[in-house]
């Protein structure tokens, strides 16, 4: 449980560490670093673990492939949607509504016999967190809300609209790319090499994107110290820590503990970089958060056959 508690506070600095970075800097370049060095470190300490599932033929390829894309994804937009609407709102809509995508994933992905009975409670929990999840676009920052985010963003309302858009892909492709190793995982291949290979093959799709954004990342000591921190601590720690509570620790309440991460992530956003929430905004993030929470402690519906 203390790991995936470790893994969780890790995961919810990224936002403010990131805004520290020089303005020249942009979120582009910050999420393929990230990814990029994270994600091949992942890959290259698990050797024969990350071979094991690449050979495994088109039965594997199929879901490494969509969860590299998905890799690749989620750094770009998450970074980018801090940008836009601030390190608060691009943490709590990306990470927010990560659960509910994976639960539609499962809903309809899911072979029949793997699938769960759409729960009312669940629809219920969903459009609270969908709500919420609007009133962030539409009423998130206050009037006097400062303008501190990664990248620098204007905090101007188009930008804080595409912010939000932009971390419900990160939330979609966060989903994705975690669904896409457990299917891995229930085909038989370990859970670290599930994760490696996916990050290692998403790392190699995100290098030529790393060589033409990263050349700012290499203008101070402090710049090339920030992204080493975004890629050791909340990418690659973060991810063996999480790994190693999964082994003790039943998903469900693995998956309620990490929701420490956007509450995190908002009270260093407040008190660290600086930014203001209006009250509707205050709203709207509790919303998305008891949302979450009742989708992720819900008893889950039983697996009996649901036609597609």
């Amino acid at each position: 449980m203390y790991a995936i508690v470790l893994a969780a506070l890790l995961w919810g600095t990224t936002g403010t560490a990131a805004s520290l970075l020089p303005a020249d800097v942009g979120p582009l370049a910050t999420g393929a670093a990230t990814m990029c060095v994270g994600g091949l470190l992942l890959a290259l300490t698990a050797p024969r673990l990350t071979a094991g599932v690449l050979r495994g033929g088109a039965r594997s390829w199929r879901w490494i492939l969509p969860g590299a894309l998905g890799v690749v994804a989620y750094p770009l937009a998450f970074y980018s949607s801090m940008s836009l609407a601030g390190v608060a709102i691009g943490n709590v809509v990306a990470l927010g509504t990560a659960p509910v995508f994976a639960a539609l994933l499962e809903r309809f992905v899911d072979p029949p016999e793997r699938r769960r009975r759409m729960d009312p409670r669940w629809a219920a929990s969903a459009g609270a967190a969908v709500v919420g999840v609007a009133l962030l676009a539409v009423f998130g920052h206050g009037p006097d809300a400062s303008a501190a985010s990664v990248g620098g963003g204007s905090g101007e309302s188009g930008d804080l609209v595409a912010g939000v858009a932009l971390g419900l892909l990160a939330g979609l492709a966060y989903a994705g790319y975690t669904y896409t190793a457990g299917r891995l995982m229930h085909e038989g291949h370990p859970s670290r090499g599930a994760m490696a290979a996916q990050f290692g093959v998403g790392a190699v799709l995100l290098a030529p994107v790393l060589m033409l954004t990263g050349a700012p990342l290499l203008q101070s000591g402090g710049s090339i110290g920030i992204a080493a921190y975004l890629a050791l601590g909340p990418m690659f720690v973060a991810y063996l820590a999480f790994g190693r509570g999964l082994r003790t620790v039943p998903g469900s309440r693995a998956t309620t503990v990490t929701l420490l991460e956007p509450f995190v992530a908002t009270l260093l956003a407040v008190i660290v970089v600086g930014e203001r929430l209006s009250a509707p905004g205050w709203l709207g993030l509790a919303l998305v958060l008891a949302g979450v929470v009742a989708v992720v402690v819900a008893r889950p519906a039983p697996t009996a056959a649901v036609r597609p």
